[in-house]
């Protein structure tokens, strides 16, 4: 029988696991949804070549690629080396232009290379690197959302964030961002759904937003930004 349904893939932003999607419903006679895991990358291995790894995790074609902040960059990567139905970039940027002066700051300096990664087992350090947030009411709850705590793979994922050389965004990326995203400022952001109120993790804590959103989005031929 062939599977009429849309295929969506899912990868959660830096160093969180694919929880963060657990409040995003889909009518599932429609949409199926795969949660994507980050794994360590190998020593050495260049961003696109860990895209093309990650590729061979999905087992659909013409798939529906959906990325969060650093895992939104992955699947612009990924989507060089597959044909997509569509790719959904949620808080995260586009080209390397759209990068606060800070991460342009750091890749020039290398300034980035003295940040304390090996303090990954600090959760509230870890939240404000991956979420832009000072976290203090809610440590368990990210606890649970940030368990890539592997201090190789956060150097790695830092230093291709702010070395990444993209210049032109996929012709079908959908580009949904929040308006305080603390990250990733709206301010530097050009063409994209903004989302009031949004911040960056939004996917967490505006999920009825996506819920409702998110199937027409999908489902508009050439809504792409």
């Amino acid at each position: 029988m062939p599977d009429n349904k849309i295929h969506i893939y899912l990868m959660p932003g830096m160093a969180a696991n694919p929880s963060i999607f657990d409040g995003i419903k889909l009518d599932s006679n429609t949409f199926i949804m795969h949660k994507l895991e980050w794994v360590t990358p190998e020593k050495g291995m260049t961003f696109s070549e860990y895209a093309q790894k990650m590729c061979s995790n999905l087992s659909h074609e013409n798939p529906v690629l959906l990325g969060v902040s650093f895992g939104g960059m992955l699947v612009q990567e990924m989507a060089k080396y597959i044909k997509t139905k569509k790719i959904i970039g949620v808080s995260c940027v586009k080209s390397h232009t759209e990068l606060p002066k800070k991460m342009l700051f750091a890749k020039y300096t290398k300034a980035h290379k003295l940040l304390p990664t090996g303090l990954v087992n600090n959760v509230e350090l870890l939240a404000k690197y991956a979420f832009g947030e000072t976290v203090t009411k809610r440590l368990e709850l990210y606890e649970k959302y940030l368990s890539v705590r592997d201090k190789h793979y956060m150097d790695w994922a830092i230093d291709n964030i702010v070395n990444w050389q993209q210049k032109h965004p996929p012709n079908n990326l959908v580009h949904i961002h929040g308006e305080s995203d603390p990250v990733f400022p709206i301010s530097n952001i050009k063409g994209c759904i903004p989302v009031k109120n949004g911040t960056h993790t939004m996917i967490i804590h505006r999920a009825r937003w996506f819920n409702e959103n998110l199937p027409a989005i999908i489902l508009e031929e050439g809504s792409s930004i």
